[in-house]
Protein backbone atom coordinates (compact mmCIF):
# COMPACT_ATOMS: atom_id res chain seq x y z
CA UNK A 1 0.00 0.00 0.00
CA UNK A 2 1.62 3.24 -1.30
CA UNK A 3 0.02 6.91 0.26
CA UNK A 4 1.85 9.01 -2.46
CA UNK A 5 2.01 12.73 -1.97
CA UNK A 6 1.00 12.82 1.17
CA UNK A 7 2.08 15.44 3.88
CA UNK A 8 2.20 14.03 7.43
CA UNK A 9 2.96 15.62 10.13
CA UNK A 10 5.00 14.00 13.25
CA UNK A 11 1.83 13.28 14.54
CA UNK A 12 0.35 11.85 11.54
CA UNK A 13 3.15 9.96 11.20
CA UNK A 14 2.57 8.33 14.38
CA UNK A 15 -0.84 7.60 13.95
CA UNK A 16 0.00 5.40 10.27
CA UNK A 17 2.32 3.42 13.02
CA UNK A 18 -0.49 2.58 15.18
CA UNK A 19 -2.84 1.23 12.59
CA UNK A 20 -3.08 -2.08 13.01
CA UNK A 21 -4.38 -2.69 9.60
CA UNK A 22 -1.88 -1.07 7.59
CA UNK A 23 0.67 -3.44 6.39
CA UNK A 24 3.06 -3.70 3.20
CA UNK A 25 5.05 -0.82 2.49
CA UNK A 26 3.80 2.58 2.28
CA UNK A 27 4.88 6.16 1.47
CA UNK A 28 5.11 9.74 3.57
CA UNK A 29 6.63 12.57 2.66
CA UNK A 30 8.57 13.89 5.80
CA UNK A 31 9.44 17.86 6.49
CA UNK A 32 13.26 18.11 5.51
CA UNK A 33 15.61 19.13 8.74
CA UNK A 34 18.20 21.49 6.31
CA UNK A 35 21.22 18.47 6.43
CA UNK A 36 22.47 17.03 3.16
CA UNK A 37 20.53 14.52 2.22
CA UNK A 38 17.53 16.79 2.07
CA UNK A 39 18.19 18.53 -0.94
CA UNK A 40 14.40 19.88 -1.03
CA UNK A 41 12.33 21.37 1.25
CA UNK A 42 10.52 17.83 2.55
CA UNK A 43 12.22 14.34 1.77
CA UNK A 44 9.77 11.19 1.42
CA UNK A 45 10.55 8.20 3.30
CA UNK A 46 9.42 4.66 2.75
CA UNK A 47 8.27 2.71 5.23
CA UNK A 48 7.49 -1.33 6.04
CA UNK A 49 6.34 -3.45 8.81
CA UNK A 50 8.88 -5.78 10.37
CA UNK A 51 7.77 -9.41 11.89
CA UNK A 52 6.56 -8.04 15.42
CA UNK A 53 4.45 -4.87 13.95
CA UNK A 54 7.07 -2.00 14.33
CA UNK A 55 7.68 0.60 11.72
CA UNK A 56 10.60 0.79 9.81
CA UNK A 57 12.02 3.50 7.42
CA UNK A 58 13.99 4.50 5.06
CA UNK A 59 15.08 6.96 2.46
CA UNK A 60 15.03 5.71 -1.25
CA UNK A 61 17.27 7.87 -4.21
CA UNK A 62 18.86 7.29 -7.08
CA UNK A 63 18.42 4.65 -10.09
CA UNK A 64 19.88 1.05 -10.87
CA UNK A 65 20.26 -2.54 -9.05
CA UNK A 66 18.81 -1.82 -5.16
CA UNK A 67 21.04 -1.13 -2.11
CA UNK A 68 19.99 -1.62 1.41
CA UNK A 69 22.39 0.21 3.97
CA UNK A 70 22.13 -0.52 7.36
CA UNK A 71 23.93 1.92 9.94
CA UNK A 72 25.75 1.20 13.06
CA UNK A 73 25.34 2.69 16.40
CA UNK A 74 23.64 5.85 17.21
CA UNK A 75 23.21 6.55 13.49
CA UNK A 76 20.59 7.22 11.22
CA UNK A 77 19.57 6.99 7.23
CA UNK A 78 21.82 10.60 7.57
CA UNK A 79 25.19 8.77 8.29
CA UNK A 80 25.41 7.89 4.46
CA UNK A 81 25.16 11.49 3.69
CA UNK A 82 28.92 11.78 2.14
CA UNK A 83 28.81 8.87 -0.16
CA UNK A 84 25.17 8.84 -0.72
CA UNK A 85 25.71 10.58 -4.17
CA UNK A 86 28.12 8.49 -5.58
CA UNK A 87 26.19 5.32 -4.76
CA UNK A 88 23.06 6.83 -5.72
CA UNK A 89 24.70 7.14 -9.13
CA UNK A 90 24.60 3.83 -9.70
CA UNK A 91 22.27 2.06 -7.26
CA UNK A 92 18.54 2.56 -5.86
CA UNK A 93 19.65 3.23 -2.72
CA UNK A 94 17.62 2.31 0.81
CA UNK A 95 19.04 4.11 3.98
CA UNK A 96 17.09 2.95 6.83
CA UNK A 97 16.36 4.10 10.24
CA UNK A 98 16.89 1.13 12.53
CA UNK A 99 14.46 0.94 15.25
CA UNK A 100 14.11 3.43 18.16
CA UNK A 101 15.24 6.68 15.80
CA UNK A 102 14.26 8.91 12.78
CA UNK A 103 10.85 8.06 11.17
CA UNK A 104 11.02 4.75 12.63
CA UNK A 105 9.22 3.10 15.24
CA UNK A 106 10.02 1.35 18.36
CA UNK A 107 8.49 -1.67 20.77
CA UNK A 108 8.29 -1.56 24.67
CA UNK A 109 10.93 -4.12 25.34
CA UNK A 110 13.98 -4.23 23.03
CA UNK A 111 15.70 -7.22 22.17
CA UNK A 112 18.29 -7.57 19.19
CA UNK A 113 16.80 -10.17 16.81
CA UNK A 114 14.15 -8.09 15.99
CA UNK A 115 16.88 -5.92 14.36
CA UNK A 116 17.41 -8.74 12.44
CA UNK A 117 13.72 -8.89 11.40
CA UNK A 118 13.52 -5.29 10.07
CA UNK A 119 16.54 -6.03 8.10
CA UNK A 120 14.75 -8.64 6.36
CA UNK A 121 11.52 -6.96 6.21
CA UNK A 122 13.00 -4.32 4.59
CA UNK A 123 14.72 -6.46 2.28
CA UNK A 124 11.92 -8.69 1.70
CA UNK A 125 9.61 -5.55 0.58
CA UNK A 126 12.20 -5.04 -2.84
CA UNK A 127 10.67 -6.32 -6.39
CA UNK A 128 14.59 -8.12 -6.99
CA UNK A 129 17.57 -9.44 -5.06
CA UNK A 130 19.26 -6.38 -3.72
CA UNK A 131 23.24 -6.07 -2.13
CA UNK A 132 22.88 -5.20 1.50
CA UNK A 133 25.80 -3.31 3.15
CA UNK A 134 25.65 -3.09 7.41
CA UNK A 135 28.63 -1.42 9.65
CA UNK A 136 29.57 -2.04 12.79
CA UNK A 137 26.31 -2.99 15.28
CA UNK A 138 24.06 -2.35 11.47
CA UNK A 139 26.96 -5.10 10.04
CA UNK A 140 25.85 -7.94 12.89
CA UNK A 141 22.07 -6.84 11.86
CA UNK A 142 22.44 -7.67 8.37
CA UNK A 143 24.85 -10.74 8.84
CA UNK A 144 22.04 -11.98 11.01
CA UNK A 145 19.27 -10.81 8.61
CA UNK A 146 21.01 -13.06 5.50
CA UNK A 147 19.30 -15.83 7.44
CA UNK A 148 16.06 -14.61 7.44
CA UNK A 149 15.70 -14.11 3.71
CA UNK A 150 16.73 -15.26 0.00
CA UNK A 151 16.48 -11.95 -1.52
CA UNK A 152 20.05 -10.71 -0.99
CA UNK A 153 22.50 -10.62 -3.91
CA UNK A 154 25.65 -9.36 -2.54
CA UNK A 155 26.56 -8.67 1.01
CA UNK A 156 29.23 -5.90 2.56
CA UNK A 157 29.71 -6.53 5.99
CA UNK A 158 32.11 -3.44 7.80
CA UNK A 159 33.55 -4.49 10.47
CA UNK A 160 30.63 -5.83 12.99
CA UNK A 161 31.71 -6.20 16.34
CA UNK A 162 31.16 -9.81 16.87
CA UNK A 163 34.36 -9.89 19.13
CA UNK A 164 34.13 -6.65 20.56
CA UNK A 165 35.33 -6.77 24.38
CA UNK A 166 32.67 -6.07 26.96
CA UNK A 167 31.14 -2.32 27.80
CA UNK A 168 32.84 -2.08 31.31
CA UNK A 169 30.55 -1.75 34.05
CA UNK A 170 32.25 1.82 35.21
CA UNK A 171 31.68 2.98 31.84
CA UNK A 172 28.44 2.08 31.50
CA UNK A 173 27.38 3.35 34.27
CA UNK A 174 29.03 6.74 33.96
CA UNK A 175 26.93 6.91 30.46
CA UNK A 176 23.98 6.19 32.07
CA UNK A 177 24.31 8.97 34.43
CA UNK A 178 24.91 11.55 31.80
CA UNK A 179 21.86 9.96 30.13
CA UNK A 180 19.91 10.74 33.51
CA UNK A 181 21.11 14.15 33.67
CA UNK A 182 20.37 15.00 29.60
CA UNK A 183 23.78 15.05 28.58
CA UNK A 184 22.89 12.92 25.68
CA UNK A 185 25.90 14.30 23.41
CA UNK A 186 28.65 13.42 26.05
CA UNK A 187 27.10 9.90 25.76
CA UNK A 188 27.39 9.46 22.39
CA UNK A 189 31.10 11.05 22.63
CA UNK A 190 31.84 9.00 25.39
CA UNK A 191 31.26 5.61 23.57
CA UNK A 192 32.31 6.23 20.67
CA UNK A 193 36.06 7.24 21.97
CA UNK A 194 36.08 5.03 25.29
CA UNK A 195 34.44 2.04 23.72
CA UNK A 196 34.87 2.08 19.98
CA UNK A 197 37.72 3.67 19.92
CA UNK A 198 37.39 6.62 17.94
CA UNK A 199 40.37 8.84 17.61
CA UNK A 200 40.05 12.14 18.63
CA UNK A 201 40.55 13.29 14.62
CA UNK A 202 37.82 10.95 13.26
CA UNK A 203 35.31 11.98 16.57
CA UNK A 204 36.04 15.84 15.42
CA UNK A 205 35.09 15.42 11.87
CA UNK A 206 32.28 13.23 13.06
CA UNK A 207 30.97 16.35 15.20
CA UNK A 208 31.04 18.40 12.18
CA UNK A 209 29.13 16.06 9.89
CA UNK A 210 25.05 17.04 9.23
CA UNK A 211 24.39 13.70 10.78
CA UNK A 212 25.64 14.51 14.16
CA UNK A 213 22.29 16.22 15.80
CA UNK A 214 20.52 12.61 14.67
CA UNK A 215 23.45 10.41 16.79
CA UNK A 216 22.34 12.87 19.90
CA UNK A 217 19.17 12.28 19.44
CA UNK A 218 19.79 8.38 19.39
CA UNK A 219 22.28 8.29 21.90
CA UNK A 220 19.61 6.32 24.60
CA UNK A 221 19.59 3.72 22.29
CA UNK A 222 23.96 2.68 22.78
CA UNK A 223 22.91 1.11 25.98
CA UNK A 224 20.64 -1.23 25.19
CA UNK A 225 23.02 -2.11 21.65
CA UNK A 226 25.68 -2.45 24.21
CA UNK A 227 24.36 -5.12 25.81
CA UNK A 228 23.08 -6.58 22.84
CA UNK A 229 26.51 -7.07 21.68
CA UNK A 230 27.98 -8.13 24.78
CA UNK A 231 25.77 -10.93 24.58
CA UNK A 232 26.03 -11.95 21.10
CA UNK A 233 27.72 -14.94 20.50
CA UNK A 234 28.57 -15.72 16.56
CA UNK A 235 27.87 -18.89 15.87
CA UNK A 236 29.81 -20.44 12.75
CA UNK A 237 27.73 -23.85 12.23
CA UNK A 238 24.47 -21.24 11.70
CA UNK A 239 26.19 -19.35 8.57
CA UNK A 240 28.16 -22.60 6.61
CA UNK A 241 25.62 -22.77 4.21
CA UNK A 242 25.77 -19.12 3.50
CA UNK A 243 26.81 -18.93 -0.05
CA UNK A 244 25.76 -15.00 -0.45
CA UNK A 245 29.10 -13.02 -1.93
CA UNK A 246 30.54 -10.86 0.84
CA UNK A 247 32.71 -8.36 1.39
CA UNK A 248 33.89 -7.80 4.39
CA UNK A 249 35.61 -4.10 4.88
CA UNK A 250 38.32 -3.57 7.53
CA UNK A 251 40.26 -0.51 8.49
CA UNK A 252 43.99 -0.94 8.58
CA UNK A 253 44.03 0.85 11.95
CA UNK A 254 41.74 -0.18 13.39
CA UNK A 255 41.59 -2.31 16.83
CA UNK A 256 42.68 -5.81 16.61
CA UNK A 257 39.02 -6.98 18.06
CA UNK A 258 37.67 -5.87 14.54
CA UNK A 259 39.99 -7.76 12.28
CA UNK A 260 39.66 -11.01 14.59
CA UNK A 261 35.87 -10.44 14.35
CA UNK A 262 36.22 -10.63 10.39
CA UNK A 263 38.77 -13.19 10.24
CA UNK A 264 35.86 -15.16 12.03
CA UNK A 265 33.64 -14.53 9.68
CA UNK A 266 35.55 -15.12 6.98
CA UNK A 267 36.63 -18.53 8.00
CA UNK A 268 33.24 -19.66 8.18
CA UNK A 269 31.53 -18.09 5.19
CA UNK A 270 32.20 -19.80 1.85
CA UNK A 271 32.07 -17.08 -0.84
CA UNK A 272 33.60 -14.22 1.20
CA UNK A 273 36.87 -12.19 1.07
CA UNK A 274 38.47 -9.26 3.52
CA UNK A 275 39.75 -6.04 2.07
CA UNK A 276 41.67 -4.01 4.13
CA UNK A 277 41.46 -0.22 3.45
CA UNK A 278 45.62 1.15 5.12
CA UNK A 279 45.32 3.84 7.33
CA UNK A 280 41.73 3.66 8.27
CA UNK A 281 39.90 2.90 11.30
CA UNK A 282 36.62 2.42 12.03
CA UNK A 283 34.78 4.73 9.60
CA UNK A 284 36.45 4.51 6.71
CA UNK A 285 32.92 6.07 4.78
CA UNK A 286 33.66 9.44 6.40
CA UNK A 287 37.41 9.34 6.76
CA UNK A 288 38.56 7.88 3.29
CA UNK A 289 35.35 8.11 1.02
CA UNK A 290 36.78 7.64 -2.30
CA UNK A 291 39.10 4.13 -1.01
CA UNK A 292 35.49 3.02 0.48
CA UNK A 293 33.26 3.70 -2.35
CA UNK A 294 35.55 2.40 -4.94
CA UNK A 295 36.26 -0.98 -3.17
CA UNK A 296 32.26 -1.11 -2.35
CA UNK A 297 31.12 -0.35 -5.37
CA UNK A 298 33.77 -2.85 -7.55
CA UNK A 299 32.51 -5.68 -5.33
CA UNK A 300 29.12 -5.20 -6.25
CA UNK A 301 29.58 -4.69 -9.68
CA UNK A 302 31.37 -7.58 -10.17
Amino acid sequence: MAFRGLSCTGQLVALLREDGHLSGRYRATIPATGDRLNLEKEIQMEFVRSKDGTHIAFQQCGEGPPLVLVHGASGSHKRWGGVLPELSAEFTVCAIDRRGRGESGDADCYAIEREYEDVAAVVDAMDEPVNLLGHSFGAICTLEASLLTGNIARLVLCEPPVNAPELPAELSARMQGMLDSGDREGVLSTFLSEYAGIPEHELEKMRRSPAWPARIAAAHTLLRESVAVDDYRFAPERFSNVETPTLLVLGGDSPPFYRESLEMIDETLPNSRITVLPGQQHVPMDTAPDLFLREVIDFLQE
